[in-house]
């Protein structure tokens, strides 16, 4: 884009058509990002081979003056899961693996619940969600931190139930990342994060960039976590700065663990948009045939209706392919993955046709802000109408939220008033799942407490709720709250204990739900 069409891009962005061509754009995202309360934020634009914007909004952290610049790191989540696959496609383009081999034969030891699904899982099975587990299975033994290695996540992994049969549906996860991690360490003998960084990051000149968290830790220019914990559940309330230390990245880094600049990304836009080529024309990153088949859909993905006046922003397909979303806007194809870490979300936006891309960064949870702005900058790309989508989007999740608050308080406002069955010491003893490990249930000062023993510092008070159910508000209160349910047996014997959050609108990697705890130890 040149010169001229960015600053018909600012001033069609603009909230003031006062505001100098150059600073418009700057200013109607600096307004949004004042009006919901984001901390900080980064945004990146590329288009036909160039780098027409890469600019930095607000301060890396509240409470401190240090503004965001282009270099200033954030997480960015599972948009980096097409780095893993692009690491995957350099061992494919030197003939170390190809994309259908069998995951077993490259990595000895990997096993799923299912023998017959051990034997026929692909690599390119590990990639595009189909396996057949639950969405976000497995996500405990990472979130929101572990004192797990991630082989010995992976190990674990043979312990989790199926929900679906083999390659029948759509169901996102996180874990089988991890396996690729494992598997491109198993290939070159290299760790994931090294590997990553020496030849992926390292050649895309995204020398800023991290895959490793110790790296991350120690550069200045970082941005910080928040999120909105200080209300009645997580999302509503004032915004807080969170512990750095509850780094996904350790072992789920291959799912999600990279930390992009925005002149880094703008970077990565340009190797994608151009099939693997360098920028520059100094070589290519990945051959074109790993570019295509990055991109190819492989999986159709449900389609979630939405109300009349986002009804634009609903597609008609939408797919998965290997690390990316390939989906349809108003007649163009779109190329996307967005991402998650706590306290943090990002997108990755590509245009193939018009030969742009865009990306956006913030540092907190407010999701609306990416929302609203990826979807205008897709308007003006593909010369749509303009339209607030910003506001819609947040309206949207402020309805949501307001229903959620509504149920929250039904549910919190009538439990019955009967139990617990057993008195309080009958409770305790060491439970286990099978994929998560043990927990402990122990009674201190008339009081049950709970510590969930392969997750640091998750542990908290068991407050009776009603029956045989108690609920766990974690001594973190950045952790979603749990309702904890004993299951008694004929004998008035604890037989099992399961879970499910308190929250309407806990993010899915809390899967308590998918536990299974049974007793280890009798109980007293």
């Amino acid at each position: 884009m040149n010169r001229t069409a960015l600053a018909v891009l600012m001033l069609a962005l603009a909230a003031t058509a006062q505001a100098a061509p150059p600073d418009a754009f700057a200013a109607r995202v600096d307004k949004l990002r004042k009006d919901i309360g984001i901390p900080g934020m980064a945004i990146a634009i590329v288009e036909g081979g160039k780098v027409t914007l890469a600019q930095g909004f607000g301060v890396r952290a509240l409470g401190s003056p240090t503004p965001v610049d282009a270099d200033t790191i954030f997480p960015t989540g599972s948009t980096g899961k097409a780095f893993t696959v692009a690491a995957l496609g350099i061992l494919v383009d030197e003939g170390k693996i190809g994309w259908d081999d069998k995951v077993i034969d490259r990595l000895p030891g990997f096993q799923m619940y299912d023998p017959w699904v051990t034997r026929e899982m692909t690599i390119r099975d590990l990639l595009v969600h189909r396996s057949g587990l639950g969405l976000g299975a497995g996500d405990l033994l990472f979130v929101p931190r572990t004192n797990l290695t991630r082989a010995e996540s992976v190990r674990r992994l043979r312990y989790i139930k199926p929900a679906t049969s083999f390659r029948s549906v759509f169901a996102y996860d996180n874990i089988l990342y991890m396996v690729a991690g494992q598997l491109i360490e198993a290939v070159s003998g290299e760790t994931w994060e090294k590997f990553v960084a020496e030849r992926v990051l390292k050649p895309a000149g995204m020398l800023h960039s991290t895959s490793d968290n110790e790296v991350r830790f120690a550069t200045t220019d970082r941005a910080q976590p928040h999120a909105r914990v200080k209300g009645a559940f997580r999302g509503i309330g004032e915004q807080a700065r969170l512990d750095e230390r509850d780094d996904l990245g350790r072992t789920a880094a291959p799912a999600g663990g990279l930390a992009i600049s925005a002149n880094d990304m703008a970077r990565w836009l340009l190797i994608q948009l151009d099939g693997g080529k360098l920028p520059g024309g100094n070589g290519r990153l990945f051959s074109e045939a790993a570019h295509e088949e990055m991109w190819r859909p492989m999986v159709l993905q449900p389609i979630t209706p939405r109300p009349e006046n986002l009804k634009l922003t609903q597609p008609m397909f939408n797919t998965y392919a290997l690390g990316w979303d390939v989906r349809d806007y108003r007649g163009a194809k779109i190329v996307w993955h967005g991402g998650a870490v706590f306290g943090f979300l990002a997108a990755v936006v590509l245009i193939p046709e018009k030969h742009v891309g865009f990306s956006i960064l913030i540092n907190s949870e407010d999701g609306e802000i990416i929302n609203g702005l990826l979807f205008e900058l897709l308007d003006f790309y593909l010369g749509r109408p303009a339209n607030d989508w910003p506001a819609k989007f947040r309206a949207l999740k402020q309805q949501r939220l307001g229903d959620a608050m509504k149920s929250f308080q039904s549910t919190a406002a009538s439990p019955a008033n009967v139990g617990p069955s057993l008195a309080l010491q009958r409770y305790a003893g060491t439970y286990a799942d099978p994929w998560y490990g043990k927990i402990d249930i122990t009674q201190v000062d008339g009081k049950l407490t709970i510590d969930f023993k392969s997750t640091p510092r998750m542990g908290g008070i068991l407050e009776h709720w009603q029956y045989d159910s108690f609920i766990t508000r974690f001594d973190d209160k950045t952790i979603e709250p749990a309702y904890v349910t004993f299951g008694l047996d004929a004998d008035g014997k604890v037989e099992r204990i399961t879970m499910k959050p308190v929250s309407p609108v806990a993010d899915f990697s809390y899967d308590y739900q998918d536990l299974l705890f049974t007793p280890i130890e009798t109980s007293k």
